[in-house]
């Protein structure tokens, strides 16, 4: 079976300015909100309609840094990615899970806009390959970082507890 047919892309507008953190491991995981609009022409009352979804994405690895640095509240977003749920349980035992998008591609739309793209250089075979060392891309203090996850629990593909 193929490995691609869970792939959604959403074009709309981020809700929130970007907020990349690093899991303890130095992990870079940036979380986005963004809005969809859907408008049509209501055919019995010729009165426009308008519907807003929301969603949260999260970026990660170096793609995450891009994101954090380059995205601002109101940009218009086009994301492709796969929908994943995730499970946990609060320290207080309260069951929680979420559904978010986990972005493969995050870019701004030109559709009413206009971009700079700046390369980053990168070592490695492809594009897959880690990003030269930066000065400006340092870890957050290990103060910031959320409290650890039992060894027992696994959250994501990444083993870190979600924040």
């Amino acid at each position: 079976m193929a490995n691609n047919l869970n792939t959604v892309t959403v074009v709309g507008n981020v809700t929130r300015d970007p907020e990349l953190r690093y899991t303890q491991g130095g992990q870079p995981r940036c979380n986005v909100g963004v809005a969809v609009n859907r408008s049509w022409m209501n055919r019995q009352t010729n009165d426009w309609e308008e519907r807003t979804s929301f969603f949260n994405v999260v970026v990660w690895g170096d793609m995450a840094e891009n994101v954090g640095h380059s995205i601002t509240k109101g940009t218009r977003v086009v994301v492709t990615g796969r929908i994943e749920q995730r499970s946990w349980e609060t320290d207080q035992g309260e069951k929680r899970s979420v559904v978010e998008i986990v972005a493969d591609e995050f870019a701004p739309s030109l559709r009413f806009a206009t971009a700079e793209v700046s390369r980053i250089e990168r070592r490695g075979p492809d594009d897959g390959g880690s990003r030269a060392p930066r000065q400006a891309a340092a870890p957050a203090p290990a103060a910031a970082a959320p409290a650890a996850a039992p060894a027992s629990t696994s959250y994501d593909e990444y083993s870190e507890e979600p924040f």
